[in-house]
């Protein structure tokens, strides 16, 4: 039965409906709150993955239907959601050790432990800094970059280390083998195109693997010391002794020239005497006799006095010295010593007579 719409008390004949056959459904809000959120969390997620936050110190690679491109610049950036993909990766220098473990410090014997070229053993641990300078080839041109990195570091340092000696290894040859790993890792690398720049390569410690053989080469190294600190102790007394002994030498030299000036010297002054007496003697080659004699005699015998004995009595007769002499005109000439005249006798004045005759001879053979 069924009342009327316009009427509600005429009553209608009709099919009869049961009630609550049209009543609604009471988990109908449930689900529209469940939408609202599912909807919410998609719009959430739709603008979380279009802004993104760029550090100054990492890179940004938003790649789109296959292209790359890198961003840079720091800041709030924005990507198309669900179409564009965006991957970090820090600018800053990146680490990775062989032969321990960079987080431990564990040593790993399987990396460190390798043969010198003298056929020695040692544990060798390396430490590498290097810089991703291609984010893009990063991280497509291979899929693990920092692996394959570090397998070939491991196999350059053997190689290298294979070529030298365990005492170079071990002590002076570091630098070299460091400097030659880091070289031939980083032209490896440029050839692989990886995008990653090797910035830094040290040996952080090299050591043989038994006690024995460490104390043998830590004797072998002391004994090195001492002759790097004998040998510069030798250089310092050398840096000290040489300058003294050039010193000397230049002194002695100095006193030699002197002394060969001061002989020159007396040599052209004796030349000159000589000359001037040649001159006089020329002139007046008796008296220049004369007086050449007296003078040899004052400086041979100053002051000396004379005796004369028979050779049987002790009787002796003083002369005076070789002072003056008489010559054959009288006078008695001074000189610079003597004071005394030599005695008159028959052996003086049969030199006087000889001496009186020679300059008439001379004269007369001037004459003639």
């Amino acid at each position: 039965m069924l009342f009327s719409r316009k009427n509600p008390d005429i009553v209608e004949e009709g099919p009869s409906v049961e009630r609550g056959s049209k009543r609604k459904n009471p988990f109908a809000p449930v689900f529209k709150i469940a939408g609202l959120v599912v909807l919410s969390l998609l719009v959430l997620i739709t603008i979380l993955n279009s802004v993104y936050m760029l550090q100054e110190d990492e890179y940004a690679v938003i790649r789109t239907f296959g292209a790359t491109q890198v961003v840079e610049q720091p800041g709030i950036k924005f990507k198309i959601p669900y179409l564009q993909e965006m991957r970090k990766v820090s600018k800053a220098a990146k680490q990775f050790a062989v032969g321990y473990d960079l987080n431990t410090g564990e040593s790993l014997d399987k990396e460190s432990f390798m043969i010198t070229k003298d056929y020695n053993f040692v544990n060798v641990d390396f430490y590498f800094e290097y810089l991703i300078t291609d984010p893009i080839k990063y991280f497509y041109a291979s899929e693990d970059p920092e692996e394959v990195v570090k397998n070939l570091a491991q196999s350059y340092i053997r190689d290298t280390v294979g070529t030298h000696s365990v005492d170079d290894v071990l002590t002076t040859g570091k630098y070299e083998i460091q400097t030659l790993v880091k070289t031939l890792l980083q032209e490896r690398l440029e050839m692989e195109d990886l995008g990653i720049t090797v910035t830094n390569a040290v040996i952080q410690d090299a050591e043989v693997p038994t006690t024995e053989v460490a104390a043998a080469f830590k004797n072998v190294e002391d004994a090195k010391q001492g002759m790097d600190t004998a040998i510069n102790n030798a250089n310092a007394d050398a840096n000290t002794r040489i300058p003294k002994a050039n010193a000397d030498a230049d002194k002695i030299i100095k006193n030699a020239q002197a002394r060969k000036e001061a002989l020159i010297a007396e040599a052209e002054g004796q030349a000159a005497r000589f000359n001037s007496l040649y001159a006089e003697y020329i002139n007046y080659p008796l008296i220049t006799r004369q007086r050449m004699f007296y003078e040899t005699m004052e400086e041979v015998l100053p002051g000396m006095q004379i005796y004369i004995t028979d050779g049987k009595t002790q009787t002796l007769l003083p002369l005076d010295d070789f002072g003056s002499v008489t010559v054959e005109n009288g006078t008695t000439p001074q000189t610079s010593t003597g004071s005394g005249q030599v005695p008159t006798g028959d052996a003086p004045a049969q030199d006087n007579t000889d001496a009186a005759a020679t300059p008439d001879q001379e004269g007369g053979n001037d004459n003639e």
